[in-house]
């Protein structure tokens, strides 16, 4: 069977749905499993052993014309079985067009007429985390289709590959960028795409960053996409001891290889938290107004305040941005050390 399965949208997501995929692959193992997504998403799957291909989705001016193209390539390759990650009526119009027989996703944005599996959003979709949404849509596929139920029994398995060439590379940018790599090495993200509301101060990491290098003698790097640069250079301004800005001087490929080599990732909510986790590197995210019930990296370490209007899930803080204030670079900086020491 030839299975198709549209990835989500964001960094964060994508990684949160390797479970899924993986679950994916086990219960139809001599299948072909395409994974139709953004190009970015090629810097995290590029050495996935669950996924046979990746499928790059095209963007252009027009959400008309881009229908048309990606359905046409989906029909193309004649598949069987199309598996909808986003909740979007876009995704599921492109398997319709695609001449899918089988598609399966969640019946949200008035588009379950276009599926021939439309899956009843579970009742505690904002009570648990979002890995198990993911999950859920791939266990009503193995119910339907093979008439079997083991995905739920199963513990999600979250590890990303990295291969040695990559890591070698990465040890390789670290190097060339002043990197000693005889010392520990502790990666800040210190920015955040797409909310402002999520972002740590800049003084605040600027403290734990001297706090890094002056009491546990780490070199620190701060990374993140190009629109963070700013924020980065920021916290560059304010530290006393100089981080190496690494931030928007790497493709998320390579990003996600130095992170599999460093000692410890400290940052925002933001996605290469979710990639640090997974590629199996010591991680703490600092959460504010996002819920770390539902959307927290697996396996990494939190630091939250449950303030009165938190989680409020807004972009920009109308207030005094009380969630992150009161987490001190000291309360930051204790915790990172008891994770570092932590084999």
């Amino acid at each position: 069977m030839k299975i198709v399965v549209r990835g989500t949208n964001w960094i964060g997501d994508a990684v949160m749905q390797i479970p899924a995929l993986r679950e994916l692959r086990r219960i139809f193992p001599l299948s072909r499993i395409s994974l139709l997504t953004r190009g970015w998403a090629k810097g995290i799957f590029e050495d996935a052993d669950f996924i046979d291909e990746i499928l790059i989705i095209e963007k252009s001016e027009s959400k008309i014309r881009d229908v048309l193209a990606q359905s046409k390539i989906l029909k193309n390759l004649n598949f069987d079985l199309a598996v909808l990650f986003p909740n979007s009526f876009e995704s599921a119009l492109v398997a319709k067009l695609g001449v899918i027989p089988k598609r399966f996703g969640y019946a949200k944005d008035a588009r379950a007429f276009l599926l021939t599996d439309a899956v009843p959003i579970p009742v505690w979709k904002n009570e648990r985390h979002e890995v198990f949404y993911y999950l859920n849509l791939v266990a009503e596929v193995e119910k339907r289709i093979l008439g079997t139920e083991t995905v739920t029994t199963n513990n999600p398995r979250f590890n990303l590959i990295i291969s040695g060439a990559r890591k070698t590379r990465a040890r390789e940018i670290l190097s060339e960028n002043g990197v000693d790599l005889t010392k520990r090495i502790v990666a800040l993200g210190v920015g955040s795409t797409n909310s402002r509301a999520k972002r740590w101060q800049a003084i605040s990491y600027a403290k734990l960053n001297d706090k890094l290098q002056n009491e546990s003698n780490a070199n620190v790097i701060l990374v993140g996409a190009t629109d963070e640069l700013d924020i980065s250079n920021e916290v560059y301004e304010k530290s006393k001891k100089k981080p190496i800005i690494l931030t928007g001087a790497t493709n998320l490929a390579e990003a996600a290889a130095i992170l599999s080599e460093v000692g410890l990732f400290v940052s925002n909510d933001m996605g290469l938290a979710h990639i640090a986790s997974a590629v199996g590197t010591k991680t703490l995210v600092i959460f504010g107004p996002t819920n770390p019930k539902t959307t927290r990296p697996w396996n990494a370490e939190i630091i939250y305040k449950a303030v009165e209007c938190a989680p409020c899930m807004l972009r920009d803080c109308p207030i005094d941005h009380r969630c992150m204030t009161r987490i001190s670079a000291d309360e930051v900086f204790e915790k990172a050390k008891e994770l570092l020491r932590r084999k």
